[in-house]
């Protein structure tokens, strides 16, 4: 059983001791290949990537059949290429042609076996159910019952049927410590915070991932309360947030405060524990604009179950259309730093893409031409979805609706889409690990950075089928998720051979179960070291291997909501699109 302080204390010498052993297996001699630990569906491309030396003297690899010892392929490894991020040479081994169903291990003479990895259509089945049964596990509000939590089964926390209104959210209809009531709702972290940044891009790629792919995720099954509502499992999951995000929405004047959360931290205890005060915090404009995306966006999924929630398809539609006239009137309402307030903000200062991400959804589901009119498409940019930029969300929904847009503004969208696969798909071939690493994705939050690079990838893809190469781009990110990167080690807990065991994440801390909760994405690599003064030193160079499996690094290995959500999209888009893709 683990106390509170196992991490922060005790297990010093243990994590020490797990990145020694990756630290171990990232260098120049000794390293086993590194490949997807989960494994591939048969018509993917598959890669290994063997980081070599002048000691390997060989150039041939074999794939070895686990059940039966034998060898099912044989391969030649390409030539090698140095990698910068992670200081080292690089050979290739390509086993596209293997689409035979089975367990495997790659085999490079003189050096250690690799992980085992599947091939078969289930391949990604389990992990795709656990990237999405975390939203269950993040639940504020609710008890967890073993019979839906197994081992992980916990008290309900927050309620949050007694908010207070902080200073910064105060006016004169709701002064400072008025009471106000918004329950439910996903932590937005490692913590016990509620975002509505965070939560409206999570969302945003949640619904994406239904509304592009929705035969494989109304097939997902979670085992969570609302089973056999009526309601697809990931729909009935998604709307415990879009609950809460309705709550953070002033009935006054329509604008939606920035987030919920405690004025401190708190330490590595169950939600229960947790008793502090819980405030609601400035109204801004990045807060509203993604409620407005998202729950537009919400609205045409949702309109098809109006049985299963009467009204709400339209409760949503309002709430969007309010929201995004505060916005309006509000064009830089900034997030404000308080003296008092010390938990994490999601500070964003520019807001052109948000308003142009709640134009177009807006735009697509009234089919009003007026807010068509206030997205300047020329002008919006096409960046990896995130909650610090949604310029991406844009122009994936806009390519899902294209038989809505004019010629011209269709034109612009496929010009726009090929143009940025071209440009990473170029990057792809170039690199020595068949890779496409964002600008910054070693600067914190990088997994998902990566990921949801691939996402656009795949709106391309889905526009263009020619572009097949734009598809394995994307496998190439699931692969770097999954374990074929320099630490040998697949970045969502439970999940692969060498999965993070410590993660920064409060329950996992603090529930006395060994193993993590499992299903949670880790943010990665991270040169800045953020908590180098709370943790054991880990390295800052090379890049790549700037990570360190312990519960106090926030900065490289804490988990959010919205970095499982590009995982869960691009689980749903492979399943989708690589069976039909040859």
């Amino acid at each position: 059983m683990r106390a509170k302080s196992l991490f922060l204390v005790n297990q010093f010498p243990l994590a020490a001791a797990l990145l020694g052993c990756a630290m171990s297996a990232a260098g120049q001699s000794g390293k086993p290949p590194q490949v997807n630990q989960v494994g591939f569906l048969p018509q993917a491309a598959k890669w290994a990537s063997i980081a070599v030396d002048e000691t390997l003297k060989t150039d041939a690899f074999e794939v070895v059949n686990t059940a039966t010892g034998e060898t099912a392929l044989q391969g030649k490894l390409l030539p090698a290429q140095d990698w910068s991020p992670g200081g080292q040479r690089i050979q290739l081994a390509e086993f596209s042609s293997l689409k035979t169903p089975g367990s495997y291990r790659i085999r490079v003479a003189g050096l250690p076996e690799s992980a085992v990895f599947a091939i078969g259509e289930g391949a990604y089945d389990a992990v795709s159910q656990g990237v999405m049964k975390a939203y269950y596990f993040a639940r504020a509000g609710m008890a967890l019952e073993a019979k839906y939590a197994g081992a992980y089964a916990r008290k309900a926390g927050h309620p949050d049927d007694k908010v207070l209104v902080h200073a910064s959210a105060a006016d004169s209809k709701r002064p400072s410590g008025t009471r106000i009531s918004s329950p439910k709702g996903w932590y937005d972290s490692g913590n016990y915070n509620k975002s509505m940044v965070s939560s409206s891009i999570a969302a945003g790629m949640l619904l994406a991932a239904y509304e592009h792919f929705p035969g494989v995720s109304q097939a997902l099954q979670l085992q969570i309360p609302e089973q056999g509502s009526g309601l697809p499992d990931l729909l009935s999951e998604l709307a415990w947030s879009l609950d809460w995000m309705l709550s953070m929405q002033d009935p006054e004047d329509g604008g939606v405060y920035h987030q919920l959360s405690n004025l401190e931290y708190g330490g590595d205890e169950m939600p229960d524990a947790s008793t502090e005060p819980r405030y609601v915090l400035q109204k801004t404009t990045a807060a509203t604009l993604g409620l407005a995306a998202s729950l537009a966006m919400a609205s045409r999924v949702y309109a098809k179950y109006e049985e299963q929630r009467p009204g709400y398809s339209k409760q949503l539609l309002d709430a969007a259309q309010r929201a995004f006239a505060w916005a309006e009137s509000h064009p830089q309402a900034i997030y404000l730093r308080r003296d008092d307030v010390k938990t994490g903000a999601y500070v964003d200062d520019k807001m052109s893409d948000e308003f142009a991400w709640a134009a177009t959804e807006l735009f697509l589901s009234t089919k009003n031409p007026s807010y068509r009119s206030k997205l300047q498409l020329e002008q919006v940019n096409i960046n990896q979805p995130s909650w610090r930029d949604v310029s991406g969300m844009v122009w994936m929904s806009l390519a899902q609706h294209i038989d809505q847009l004019s010629a011209e503004d269709a034109a612009l969208v496929r010009q726009t889409l090929q143009s940025r696969a071209q440009q990473d798909m170029g990057a792809w071939k170039a690199s020595a690990y068949r890779l496409v690493l964002p600008e910054g994705v070693f600067k914190g939050g990088g997994t998902g950075m990566v990921l949801s690079e691939a996402m656009l990838m795949v709106a391309a893809y889905r526009l263009l089928p020619q572009e097949r190469t734009a598809l394995d781009v994307a496998q190439s990110a699931m692969d770097y998720a999954l374990g074929r990167n320099p630490l040998g080690m697949s970045m969502v807990t439970g999940f692969g051979t060498h999965s993070p065991l410590h993660p920064h994440h409060r329950p996992s801390l603090a529930d006395g179960v060994e193993a993590p909760v499992p299903g949670f994405v880790v943010g990665g690599p991270n040169i800045g070291q953020q908590d180098k003064n709370a943790c054991p030193a880990y390295p800052q160079s090379p890049a790549a291997l700037a990570y360190l499996d312990n519960g106090c690094s926030y900065s490289t290995n804490q988990v959010a909501i919205h970095g499982n959500a590009p995982m869960v999209y691009l689980l749903t888009a492979l399943k989708t699109l690589t069976a039909s893709s040859q």
